[in-house]
């Protein structure tokens, strides 16, 4: 049930929709840039030992809130942090997610503190061809995102349905199109764009390492919820499809019992 009157909702629901699409953007193109220039972009003060301590702490708060969010714990909090109370807020939770991510990654590849250390710039054709690779992963990315549904990957879903002041109506668990060749095409698409880049660096290699484990292992905890909610549904689906990779069906049955 609705707490705001309609005014109140309408104003908090098409404002807060249009900052958390502002910072959406913000954070998808902080990441797009910093990466493609190998991490060297950031505005963190900070030389030595501890810039790399400090990194390492932006580069681990992303996956630890992204994950905990996802919790009963953090679905709580999400509705406290939203500007609508009550049940309003729990209705935005989506939205609210996708902002708190967003400016995660804002804060992080604007915060980092470079090491101004370029090990490798593609040049000439090889250049091409990487923005080429780079491009195409994130296009990949993008793909794999609408078929998960745009709206809740966006945040649009929470104050779409504050808007019209119904409860969100969550996708139905994917399974056409990339989700018919790999259960978690969105990880998979991630870990490309981590590898793609056209310049490399020290900085460029932590991001990648680490993000590329979060990317094989974090799927792990999203199987849990997505068997808790679809059951037998989705253990039909698993036994089906390969988990990350899509591998002949012989490599495919070995996968699916290394990931259960």
């Amino acid at each position: 049930m609705a707490v705001l009157s309609p005014i109140p909702r309408v104003l908090i629901a098409l404002s807060f929709g249009a900052l958390t699409h502002l910072a959406f953007a913000l954070g998808v193109g902080s990441m797009v840039l910093c990466m493609g220039f190998g991490m060297q972009l950031g505005q963190g003060p900070l030389s030595g030992a501890f810039a790399w301590v400090v990194n390492l702490l932006l580069l681990l708060q992303f996956p630890l809130a992204h994950s905990f969010f996802l919790t009963g714990a953090g679905r709580r909090w999400l509705a406290r942090l939203s500007p609508a109370p009550g049940d309003d807020g729990k209705t935005l939770a989506t939205t609210t997610y996708a902002l708190i991510a967003s400016l995660q990654l804002a804060l992080l590849f604007w915060g980092w503190s470079p090491s101004d250390v370029v090990w490798w710039q593609a040049q000439g054709s090889v250049l091409v061809a990487f923005l080429a690779l780079y491009a195409a992963s994130w296009g990949f990315l993008g793909l794999a995102i609408l078929n998960s549904g745009i709206m809740l990957q966006s945040g649009a879903l929470g104050w779409v349905a504050l808007l019209r002041d119904r409860a969100p109506k969550f996708p139905d668990m994917p399974t056409r199109y990339l989700y018919a060749i790999i259960r978690h095409p969105i990880y998979l698409a991630f870990t490309c764009t981590l590898w793609t880049v056209p310049t490399w660096s020290p900085d460029q290699v932590l991001v990648a390492l680490i993000w590329t484990a979060y990317c094989v292992l974090a799927p792990h905890l999203k199987e849990r919820r997505l068997l808790a909610i679809h059951g037998d549904r989705y253990l039909r689906y698993r036994a089906q499809v390969p988990y990350f990779l899509p591998l002949p069906k012989g490599r495919a049955d070995a996968e699916r019992h290394s990931a259960q």
